[in-house]
């Protein structure tokens, strides 16, 4: 089973190499789509460097010629996924790609008898966060669980594995880290069973992430999903639809 890894990549030209570097290591069957969001440091030309190289020469490298977000660079990477699972990572090592196989375990496990509308979702101890960072995530959490009727610990973790059926079809319109929350709305309301692993976590101190800058896109977009637009199943834009915003890429 092939799982694909979308890597929305910008400015961590600290980290870069060393996610792929492990992501190399994971023993599955990995297409691995990383998606730098027009960065301004050297993270560019790092990725130019190990495209040339092996492991890392068959790894899919677009980069944006704008800086619009991490849900645009989802976006970019969800419309080349060729894989039965899709899962994105995120470029600056607070997620160990090793514990992937962990996620793809547990799908396989769920979907046994067949039914594959199952989302497994990577559980972080969020004691190391900053308490603001903290409450927040526990917070749009909550708000989640009471709106939609879930029963999740961790809405904004990362590892959100699902099947490329859903994934191609989810709409999608978050920019920046909005997609988080809007990822689980379409999810939870095309009748899929989210389910959490935990995993480790290793928060770094300075993030781009802002609780109170982004927390509330968060928020809105949670509302919007439950009693604005809900997302339902033949419905829908898809991420390959050309009605959709065109997103200007260089490969």
């Amino acid at each position: 089973m092939r799982v694909s890894i979308v890597v929305p990549v910008y400015n961590e030209e600290k980290t870069i190499a060393l996610v792929l570097e492990r992501l190399s290591q994971v023993s599955l069957d990995l297409e691995v789509i990383v998606v730098d969001d027009a960065s301004t440091d050297h993270t560019w030309e790092i990725l130019e460097t190990l495209r040339a190289q092996a492991p890392f020469h068959t790894y899919q490298y677009i980069r944006h010629a704008c800086n619009q977000g991490k849900g645009v660079a989802l976006r970019t990477g969800f419309r080349q996924v060729t894989g039965e699972l899709v899962v994105a990572q995120d470029a600056d090592m607070e997620y160990d790609p090793l514990e992937l196989t962990t996620l793809v375990q547990k799908w396989e496990e769920v979907t046994r008898s067949g039914n594959t509308h199952y989302a497994i979702y990577g559980r972080r101890d969020l004691s190391p966060q900053k308490l603001t960072t903290r409450w927040g995530n526990r917070f749009l959490t909550q708000v989640t669980n009471i709106l939609f009727g879930s029963h999740i610990q961790d809405m904004e973790t990362c590892y959100k594995l699902m099947p490329s059926s859903i994934a191609r079809v989810l709409p999608m319109e978050g920019r920046r880290f909005e997609i988080e929350p809007e990822i689980t709305a379409c999810l939870l309301q095309a009748g899929y069973w989210l389910l959490e692993v935990p995993i480790s976590y290793k928060p770094r101190k300075e993030k781009k992430l802002q609780p109170w800058k982004d927390g509330w896109p968060a928020l809105a977009m949670l509302f919007r999903r439950r009693f604005v637009v809900p997302f339902r199943l033949g419905e829908h834009v898809s991420v390959s639809d050309p009605g959709l915003e065109e997103v200007q890429v260089k490969q």
